[in-house]
């Protein structure tokens, strides 16, 4: 039984004055797992700033800040579709010093307040962020729909899939997440 006590979350607007703050706060979060497996983050920051900015650029997209006890404690960046409402999480981020609190799942719960009408949520992360896996599909209720990989590119990415420059092994290795919330 898990008798941790769920987080108190709220979401606040992320202003443009806020983007250097959240582009790095958001990249230390990205860190922690490429220095796990492999052992260096010596190249630009992951996700790269261009990543975040066309996110942020992108139509239906806001930003918040995951707020706690008035503390910027983490954030993410959501693409919404008021017609479809097939909704897109592009990036989601709890500060390290944070983790295993309970935050994580009380701000996407927040997330999923903010946006009742949402009929399906997408989002994905690469084959080696384990962590990120057991967050979306155990916690979140996520499933994997998808598998990204040289052998099936996503058509959706600009080298369609295929990131020859990559200092970092598979990279371009996604798992796509669907969370059904409406039939």
């Amino acid at each position: 039984m898990n008798t941790k006590k769920a987080a108190k979350i709220t979401l606040a607007a992320l202003e443009t004055s806020d983007l250097p703050e959240f582009k790095k706060k958001l990249q230390e979060a990205f860190a922690i797992s490429v220095i796990e497996t492999f052992g260096t983050n010596e190249n630009e920051p992951i996700p790269p700033d261009s990543d975040i900015e066309a996110s942020l650029d992108a139509p239906g997209a806001v930003g918040h800040h995951i707020i706690q006890n008035g503390n910027k404690v983490g954030g993410a960046i959501v693409r919404i579709d008021s017609k479809t409402h097939h909704n897109s999480l592009d990036f989601f981020y709890v500060s390290p010093e944070y983790h295993s609190s309970g935050i994580g799942l009380a701000a996407w719960h927040a997330i999923e307040a903010q946006y009742p009408d949402t009929v399906l949520w997408e989002t994905g992360t690469p084959y080696f962020e384990k962590r990120n896996i057991h967050f979306y599909v155990n916690k979140c209720g996520f499933h994997i729909v998808e598998f990204y990989n040289k052998y099936h590119p996503d058509p959706h990415s600009p080298d369609h899939g295929h990131n020859d420059e990559s200092p970092f092994p598979g990279e371009d290795d996604f798992f796509k997440f669907e969370k059904v919330m409406k039939k």
